[in-house]
C-alpha cells in the first residue's frame, strides 16, 4: 500500500489509515481480540457470525485485522506479532481510529516460573516490564556505569480491568476448564524472548543466571513470562478520557480502555519442558471462544457509531 502521509507527529494517509496497520475508521470494532499469531486470528474468525461479511486486512509491517459480528455484536481479531513495541503501535493506532471505549483481551501464550504447569490457563492481575539495561554491558568504565548498577531493571506494576479479568475466568470455567487449572497473579514482560527471560546463551554476555531468584524477590506473585502485556495494561492505565464524548455526562477521571489478558502456558521454565501441538489446538480452541463470550458481555460506556461506512454493518451480495 502506498502511502501519502499528511502529519508526521501521528502519520495517517489523506483517507485516515494509520501507518503501521494501515486500518481506517469503521474498520476496527470497540471489542478487541489481540494474538500474536495471524494464523490463530484467523482461526478464531471461523467463530464469526456466518451472516455478516469479515473484514480482513493483513498490513505491509505484520498485523493482521479481521472484524465481523460474534452474537450481533461487532469484534475486531488483530494479529500483532510479538513484543513491546508491536503491542505499543496496534493500542495507540486502533485509539486513534475507533470512538469510545475500547475492551482489548490478550489472548497469547506464555511460560510458568511458579505453580501453574503446562496446558494450564494464566488471567493476569497486573504486570511489570523486565528490560536489559544495556549500561551494565558497557566496557567504558566512566561515571556512565556506577558500582551498583544492575543487568536488568523492573518497573512498577500496572493492572489489568478486575471486572473484565472475572468475565475471562468466568467462560474459561464454563468452557471445560476446571479451576485447578486458572491462575491469577502477576506476569513479568519482557523486552526479549532471551536474555531478559533467564535463557542461556553462549554467544552473548547476558548476566541473566539469577534472574528468576531476582523475579521471585521483586514480585513473589509473578507466575507468568511473555512479552507485550505489560504494555497493555501500562497504555490501558494511562488513556485518557479524550476520545469518548460523554454527551450526556462528563468524567473528570477514568480511561477509555478496559485491558486484561489469558494466556496458555506453553512451557515450564525451572524444567524447559515445552507443550505439545495438539494440546495448544485444545486450548486454543476451548479458550478462545471463552474470550470472545468474555468480550461480548463486557459494558463499553460508548461505542463506535452504528453508520453505514462500517465493515461490521456490510451484507453479503448475490
Amino acid at each position: 500500500m502506498k502511502f501519502q502521509i499528511l502529519n508526521a507527529n501521528f502519520p495517517k494517509t489523506d483517507e485516515g489509515r494509520v501507518y503501521h496497520m494501515e486500518v481506517k475508521r469503521g474498520e476496527v470494532a470497540n471489542r478487541i481480540i489481540t494474538v500474536g499469531d495471524s494464523s490463530r486470528a484467523k482461526m478464531f474468525s471461523k467463530w464469526l457470525d456466518k451472516d455478516t461479511p469479515v473484514f480482513y486486512l493483513e498490513s505491509q509491517r505484520g498485523f493482521t485485522t479481521l472484524t465481523g459480528k460474534y452474537h450481533g455484536v461487532p469484534i475486531s481479531i488483530v494479529g500483532i506479532g510479538m513484543g513491546i513495541s508491536m503491542m505499543d503501535f496496534f493500542i495507540r493506532e486502533v485509539r486513534s481510529i475507533v470512538d469510545g471505549q475500547l475492551a482489548i483481551i490478550r489472548f497469547g501464550s506464555c511460560g510458568s516460573i511458579g505453580t501453574p504447569n503446562i496446558g494450564n490457563m494464566i488471567i493476569p492481575s497486573g504486570a511489570f516490564a523486565i528490560t536489559r539495561n544495556y549500561n551494565y554491558f558497557s566496557d567504558d568504565e566512566d561515571e556512565t556505569r556506577t558500582n551498583d548498577e544492575k543487568p536488568y531493571n523492573f518497573t512498577n506494576v500496572f493492572y489489568a480491568d478486575p471486572v473484565l479479568c472475572k468475565q475471562i475466568e468466568k467462560q474459561l470455567l464454563k468452557n471445560s476448564f476446571d479451576e485447578k487449572e486458572i491462575f491469577t497473579g502477576l506476569n513479568a514482560t519482557c523486552d526479549s524472548f532471551y536474555s531478559s527471560q533467564g535463557r542461556y546463551d553462549e554467544n552473548f554476555r547476558d548476566s541473566n543466571t539469577d534472574i528468576f531468584k531476582t523475579i521471585t524477590a521483586t514480585y513473589p506473585n509473578t507466575v507468568s513470562l511473555e512479552m507485550e502485556t505489560f504494555m497493555l495494561y501500562h497504555l490501558a492505565s494511562t488513556s485518557t478520557l479524550a476520545p469518548l464524548k460523554h454527551s450526556n455526562k462528563v468524567l473528570d477521571k477514568g480511561n477509555s480502555i478496559k485491558a486484561a489478558a489469558t494466556m496458555m502456558v506453553f512451557v515450564d521454565r525451572f524444567s524447559n519442558e515445552f507443550i505439545s501441538p495438539e494440546n495448544v489446538q485444545y486450548l486454543q480452541e476451548i479458550a478462545g471462544k471463552a474470550v470472545l463470550d468474555a468480550l461480548i458481555e463486557t459494558e463499553l460506556s460508548e461505542v463506535h457509531p452504528e453508520n453505514e461506512g462500517c465493515v461490521w454493518n456490510k451484507k453479503f451480495t448475490s
